[in-house]
């Protein structure tokens, strides 16, 4: 079973102050990392596919792979021509995915506007993604649903947040080859939900995870609500991203459940919230994953 980092610490300086480059960030994780791959996400992606093919080589040459691309699609848009706009952009996030050597692309349902009902939100993004399957397809890329918090650039968490909803909105995608679940443990306690119950009930559809560990420092689960409800780019100040193995998942439980179904995919460091010690913690992380994964007869 392979291992990735995403660099989630670095973000603000990947995507928004633009002070560290993506070259940067392949020397510093090859440098520092016991990692058989990096995550991306688009943000920070070479946008040509020339940059891209540069890319690949350069992974290549440091025997890296890419296996796995982070995208966060909002296809909860009652303007058809926007839905059509996002089904447009994930198609080529997908390509850009594939130029780097990539297998897995996330996708999402999109954000939890208020005004949007239940059920008309699911119909949208079940509809969207059931229209890059065929892109998928083609480019021999399996499209991953998260079931996700918030991309940290969002107004409003993921539509299909919680348990219930999510396992509605996966229900109503087709079984395929180019099409699975990205599990996210901690993610599944931010909804308020057992990580081990939505494990056990997805595990026969799970092709890749981010391993990540939660915590919350001076608010709550009920606090976190209340904020969801109201537009603020970003996550909240109190959750927190921390070491894997140091927060609330139990991933000897976690561990068990993927090696029952012999999972064999990526698994990717979604680790940190603090880039002066991000790189410490994402080592830290990757040893503890290390050491589990061969308990458990994963590495």
């Amino acid at each position: 079973m392979p291992l990735a980092a995403f660099p989630k610490c670095f973000l603000p300086a990947l995507v928004t102050d633009r002070t560290m480059s993506v070259d940067d960030w392949v020397d510093l994780a090859a440098r520092e990392l016991d990692v058989d791959g990096l995550e991306f996400y688009w943000g920070f992606t070479p946008r040509t596919t020339e940059a891209r093919r540069h890319l690949r080589a350069r992974l290549d040459s440091l025997g890296l792979a890419a296996p796995m691309m982070c995208y966060s699609p909002d296809f909860i848009q009652r303007d058809r021509a926007r839905r059509a706009e996002e089904v447009a952009a994930q198609q080529a996030v997908i390509m850009a995915t594939a130029e780097l050597g990539g297998r897995f692309c996330r996708v999402l349902s999109g954000q939890w506007k208020p005004e949007v009902p239940r059920e008309e939100g699911l119909a949208m993004a079940a509809d969207c993604i059931a229209e890059c399957l065929e892109c998928a397809w083609e480019w021999d890329v399996c499209l991953v649903l998260e079931n996700h918090y918030k991309d940290g650039f969002w107004e409003y968490p993921e539509f299909a947040q919680r348990r219930d909803d999510f396992l509605d909105l996966l229900g109503r995608i087709p079984r395929a080859r180019h099409f699975g679940v990205n599990y996210d443990p901690s993610n599944a306690v931010i909804a308020g939900d057992d990580p081990v119950a939505l494990l056990e009930a997805v595990k026969d559809r799970v092709v890749s995870m981010h391993a990540s560990d939660r915590s919350f420092a001076g608010g709550s689960l009920a606090d976190l609500r209340r904020l969801d409800r109201h537009p603020r780019q970003g996550y909240a100040p109190f959750l927190r991203h921390g070491v894997i193995g140091q927060g609330c998942i139990d991933y000897d439980a976690i561990f068990a459940i993927l090696r029952s179904v012999g999972f064999q995919g990526w698994i990717s460091i979604e680790d940190g919230d603090e880039a002066a010690a991000g790189i410490d913690h994402l080592r830290r992380s990757a040893e503890f994953l290390r050491a589990k994964m061969k308990v458990y007869g994963l590495s």
